[in-house]
């Protein structure tokens, strides 16, 4: 029965608002024209992942055991052992990340923070081609992660037997040692997590200007796109 509370309520919100944000973003990069304003709007999303993933990075710190960085499984040997695992059918389970999503979550997070960084260097008057092509190689990078990562959550629901992604919903596992879980989900925590995040949205899309494409980024100026007179100007 799965009633070990292994995952509290921050992580798991950073899980799911990370996946839709950046499979949104990414979406409109690749099937949006540059030139629309809508476009633009992926650039605004890609600021609040940034935030986003920053919140997870302190809550990695003084957050539950099973969400902080110190119990994440990440050494090269667990990970080799793991994947063995994998095609050997090894049954061992972890109360929190396996290394294969230890490393993924590392991963995922160094890249976006990539992304959301030449991403800023874009749009802040600094050389646009000097960072495009980094932040084309971050978006794709992490879009493969992504997917690598699906197919290991599919591939150790089959040979363990456990389901995975129901933990990161309710944050329960079954089979969990009492010393490996955690005495609370910190719903406030989580709360104020997903406050900030809407908070730090909400003043993005407030200070962006679609006709100008400019966005006033706390004060920091930052050109997300040729203004609508400038378009016009250029088709007259």
């Amino acid at each position: 029965m799965r009633n070990a509370l292994v995952y509290d309520l921050p992580t798991r919100l950073f899980h799911w608002i990370f996946s839709i944000l950046f499979l949104t973003a990414f979406a409109i990069a690749k099937t949006v024209d540059d030139k629309s304003v809508i476009y633009n709007y992926h650039m605004l999303i890609g600021l609040t992942i940034s935030s986003l993933i920053l919140l997870r990075i302190i809550w990695g710190f003084v957050g539950t055991r099973n969400a902080r960085f110190s119990g994440f499984s990440l050494r090269p040997a667990d990970l080799l052992n793991y994947l063995k695992g994998i095609v050997s059918g090894n049954k061992r389970r972890w109360a929190g990340h396996n290394p294969a999503s230890s490393w993924a979550a590392i991963a995922m997070m160094t890249m976006g923070l990539g992304l959301g960084a030449t991403g800023f260097l874009m749009t802040s008057g600094t050389d646009k081609e000097t960072y495009e092509d980094f932040h084309e190689l971050f978006g794709n990078g992490l879009m493969i992660l992504v997917i690598l990562h699906v197919v290991g959550v599919i591939l150790h629901t089959i040979r363990h037997r456990e389901m995975i992604t129901l933990s990161m919903i309710d944050g329960k596992k079954k089979e969990v040692s009492k010393n490996e879980m955690i005495d609370s989900p910190r719903t406030k925590t989580g709360i104020l997590f997903l406050t900030i995040v809407l908070a730090v949205a909400l003043h993005l899309f407030k200070h962006f200007d679609s006709e100008t494409r400019r966005l006033d980024f706390f004060g920091i100026m930052l050109q997300l796109g040729d203004s609508t007179e400038d378009e016009n100007g250029s088709d007259s």
